[in-house]
């Protein structure tokens, strides 16, 4: 949860890759699960917002969206989903002539998230976006008494690269804030990095690792969960998204 890779995780702590591997999926099962259940002990949030970073698995040719809404207020992770998503741009020919077609997984994901936001959002919350025109669908069908707001993007400062956003008041800054924070402390989130997601599914257990640590850490409002989540069964099938 602090930039370090796998490799260099191995090395430090002078034990074999594979056993970092292993330790890494168990902890990545244990962690949703414990997210999860962190979530449920808080009040129903009154003001979400949500929006997709953008990533990759291998290359660039083969891009990956991780959906994600967090509490306005507390910058608290409420959920987060990964999604494989086609190429676009300038690289759209070259992915589908060496790569093939590839689904865009994203609504699916999207439909995932609100899903399980309903038993944490409260039925009239304020839902904040970018201007994506998917979006107010997905809020009126899961929260029809909900209300959705949605900004134009701003251009990244450089400091941010990309999620934090320059040129005065951000409406999104405790989500563009909490994306920033992964790409400075997930290692293969890093703009500039060797170390790339080669399985999507591992990306997602990396990413509850993280959401569980942000949520406990590093936004500054630790709890006691011990009594809640004692004797929690660990559910082991890798959960959907």
């Amino acid at each position: 949860m602090s930039g370090l890779s796998q490799r260099r995780l191995a090395r430090v702590l002078k034990v074999d890759r594979k056993t970092v591997v292993r330790k890494f999926i168990f902890l990545g099962f244990y962690s949703y699960h414990l997210f999860q259940m962190e979530n449920r002990i808080h009040p129903k949030a009154h003001t979400v917002q949500f929006d997709d970073l953008e990533t990759f698995e291998h290359s660039k040719c083969k891009p990956l969206s991780v959906t994600m809404a967090v509490e306005e207020d507390t910058r608290r992770i409420l959920g987060f989903k990964v999604a494989k998503m086609p190429a676009k741009g300038l690289l759209t020919h070259v992915a589908k002539k060496k790569y093939g077609y590839r689904e865009d997984e994203r609504p699916r994901a999207r439909e995932k998230l609100f899903c399980d936001l309903k038993e944490l959002v409260e039925e009239s919350a304020l839902f904040k976006s970018d201007m994506n025109p998917h979006y107010p669908p997905d809020v009126k069908k899961h929260f029809p008494r909900g209300i959705h707001q949605a900004f134009k993007g701003k251009r990244g400062c450089v400091v941010g690269q990309g999620e934090l956003k320059g040129g005065g008041f951000d409406p999104l800054f405790s989500l563009n804030h909490s994306f920033a924070m992964t790409r400075a402390n997930i290692n293969r989130l890093f703009r500039r990095t060797w170390c790339t997601t080669k399985i999507p599914e591992r990306l997602f257990l990396h990413f509850a690792m993280y959401a569980l640590y942000h949520n406990l850490s590093l936004i500054g409002k630790v709890r006691t969960v011990k009594s809640t989540l004692k004797g929690a069964s660990l559910e082991r099938e890798l959960p959907a998204g």
